[in-house]
């Protein structure tokens, strides 16, 4: 078997953390990375884990489940989170980073590694007699899909992601828009366009009828719940988005003193601030009908437009049927998945499962017995939840609560906070007793 080095499929965030770890171990890697020479319809750049839709990383207030996944991934020495944290740009309680910083970065550090070679081509097949991972994300290349087809043995399953509009600070008109945070939490980071009922009524009517981009023949839309294009949300109903994206609870408009009947945030987009991406506005809209309806929203009458909604294919493998809780597939130990292809959703989802393929990967290579992170914690009730969801109807899954088990010897009175709360502190013990088994290389640098 040729072992000389771990190949990687993808150089997006799984990929790059899953290098790193590779690496770090003490291990040769080489990471196939397609882009800039093969571009794809959404990247922009050739640089290593490029943030493509949103650039937040999701809460980081204390005790809810996406700040339990970073702090589990800081025990475990993530790159990729310490380096969101050093770029991270105002926006709340949430991580958002500067796409740009973060990704120079990020391709500098691994790119300088001793261990890590990038090859900047198409992987096209799974190699055979190597360990690999394949980490190639949502919009995986045609060969490398068939190929992929083959060695499962069935079709991929799909969804359809859409990236949200970004628009030029300075186009942006102040004297309708306001700053805050919800609930004021935080610094007002946000900057929010409140509407009247007339406003949004009008906003309203002109979504619902706007021209979407058609779909190829032959596919249909697999919307991921958490993430669907603004439009499908407001076809659900008239006030679907006034208790989605737009609603206006915990904010107050300084110039009435009131709560607006529907609001848009806008989270800053770099360190510059001279850029905001509109907060859930994913979309499939025709780019001329995205112009004419958001500049409906009071504030951005005038709007520059940097970057409009897009919509791309999601590919993913069935994976209860295909993994094993180590993210080796069950049909050759030596190939691993991690990141959207292999079912989570979300950024720091993603880098957790490269983290977990790469550290497993290395291990494999050292002859090592290969390691599964504990059911209580975050990372391992994502890779439990990969392995043993239904795989007649299984979707993509972000961290949450309800996929970790429930804690155990509570009250019945127990409020959920408190319930969360003993599911963090279970987590958080867990994994620092998972840490302690890895190699003392990992965990002594653990930050």
């Amino acid at each position: 078997m040729k072992r000389d080095a771990v190949i990687i499929a993808g150089g997006g965030l799984a990929g790059a953390e899953a290098a790193w770890q590779v690496a770090q171990a003490g291990y040769k890697v080489r990471l196939y990375e397609m882009r800039p020479a093969k571009p794809t319809p959404a990247h922009k750049t050739g640089k290593l884990a490029e943030v493509v839709c949103s650039n937040s990383f999701k809460s980081d207030q204390e005790e809810s489940a996406p700040w339990l996944l970073k702090e589990e991934l800081k025990l475990l020495d993530s790159l990729l989170i310490r380096l969101a944290y050093a770029h991270r740009v105002p926006s709340g309680a949430s991580l958002s980073v500067d796409r740009e910083h973060f990704a120079s970065a990020v391709t500098e550090i691994i790119g300088s590694h001793a261990n890590v070679e990038i090859v900047r081509e198409e992987l096209r097949s799974i190699p055979e007699g190597a360990i690999v991972i394949i980490a190639t994300g949502p919009l995986t290349s045609d060969s490398l899909s068939q190929s992929l087809r083959e060695f499962a043995g069935e079709q991929h399953l799909y969804f359809y992601d859409a990236i949200s509009p970004i628009v030029d600070a300075a186009s942006i008109d102040m004297r309708k828009a306001f700053r805050a945070s919800r609930y004021d939490k935080g610094a007002p980071d946000y900057l929010n366009c409140p509407f009247t009922q007339e406003e949004y009524l009008a906003f309203y009517d002109a979504l619902v009828q706007a021209e979407p981009v058609p779909l190829h023949v032959c596919e249909k839309a697999m919307y991921f719940e958490a993430c669907l294009p603004i439009e499908e949300m407001a076809r659900r109903g008239i006030d679907t988005l006034r208790f989605g994206p737009m609603k206006p609870v915990g904010l107050v408009d300084p110039r009435t003193g009131r709560m607006p009947y529907a609001a848009v945030q806008l989270r800053q987009e770099n360190l510059r601030a001279d850029s905001y991406n509109l907060v859930g506005f994913q979309n499939h809209l025709r780019f001329g009908e995205q112009e004419r309806v958001f500049r409906l929203i009071p504030g951005l009458q005038h709007a520059t437009f940097l970057r409009l909604g897009q919509i791309h294919r999601n590919t993913f493998i069935n994976s209860p049927r295909l993994l094993e809780p180590t993210l080796q597939s069950r049909r050759d130990g030596n190939v691993f998945f991690a990141g959207q292809i292999s079912g989570v959703e979300g950024y720091v989802e993603c880098i957790a499962t490269g983290l977990i393929a790469g550290l497993n990967a290395a291990r494999l290579v050292a002859g090592e017995v290969l390691l599964v992170p504990p059911r209580a914690t975050a990372i391992g009730s994502l890779i439990h939840y990969l392995v043993s969801a239904d795989p007649a109807g299984f979707q993509p899954e972000n961290i949450n609560f309800g996929i970790m088990p429930a804690p155990e010897a509570i009250g019945r009175r127990m409020g959920k906070q408190d319930k969360h709360r003993l599911q963090v502190q279970g987590a958080l013990k867990a994994m620092a007793d998972f840490r302690a088994r890895l190699r003392p290389s990992v965990a002594s640098t653990a930050r």
